[in-house]
């Protein structure tokens, strides 16, 4: 086979499918961040979600200042000193994926986002990984449909758990999650893999938790670290 046909057969063929990068998923909206006044827009940042970005400690403690969505915030304020830009959240303590699909025309999308974080995965274990992706690929399609960028979150943990154990079922979703951003080329935060590291360095995870299933300070701290590299 010559060269130039080989050449075109590869081309033709699909490119594969995987997460975007961080590097370049977010350039058009570092763009806009980098812009100052009188140039410069609002920026909003919403996250989606259950009690974890809701900001709930030891319930019914509800410490908004120290969960991840301020902690990003207060992260990309470093990055782009004159940026205006807002961290919204319409999550709710105890919600599954199901729940937040149903009110994601009403809740998430009138706030307009530039970038829309989704992290129900913790609780969509009580409705099984078939009807999570369902919910989830509808948020992602209506969010892509309005060109939003979409970062999709990996559970955090919860202590009954065994995070170390092959297979566990928050593996599963984290695994589902991953799946799902390579197929839609969305971006990924992968909070799952950052505490089962830290396990596995033999690190007690109960230093991360405020009680069984919400991270404290340090744990909601690790989770941003996820998330910021797409702003860097």
């Amino acid at each position: 086979m010559n060269r130039l046909l080989l050449f075109a057969l590869l081309w033709c063929l699909p490119a594969r499918a995987q997460v975007a990068g961080p590097a370049v998923y977010l350039a058009d909206v570092k763009a806009e961040l980098l812009k100052q006044w009188p140039k410069n827009r609002t920026i909003n940042l919403v996250f989606h979600g259950h009690s974890v970005p809701s900001g709930y400690f030891k319930t019914p403690d509800v410490r908004t200042l120290e969960a991840y969505p301020y902690r990003v915030l207060e992260g990309v304020k470093t990055i782009y000193p004159y940026a205006v830009v807002n961290s919204i959240t319409t999550s709710i303590g105890g919600e599954n994926s199901e729940q937040g699909a149903e009110r994601f025309g009403q809740d998430v999308l009138p706030h307009r986002p530039d970038v829309l974080f989704i992290d129900y995965a913790l609780n969509d274990r009580a409705i099984g990984l078939e009807r999570s992706k369902a919910a989830m690929e509808q948020m992602i399609q209506k969010a892509l449909q309005k060109n939003i960028k979409v970062i999709l979150l990996t559970p955090s943990p919860d202590l009954g758990v065994n995070i170390l154990q092959p297979g566990n079922v928050l593996q599963q979703h984290a695994d589902q999650l991953k799946a799902l951003a390579e197929k839609y080329r969305i971006g990924l935060a992968d909070s799952y893999g950052l505490f089962k590291a830290a396990a596995g360095k033999g690190s007690d995870l109960k230093t991360l938790m405020s009680q069984s299933n919400h991270p404290n300070k340090a744990g909601h701290a690790l989770i941003a670290e996820g998330v910021l590299p797409y702003f860097r």
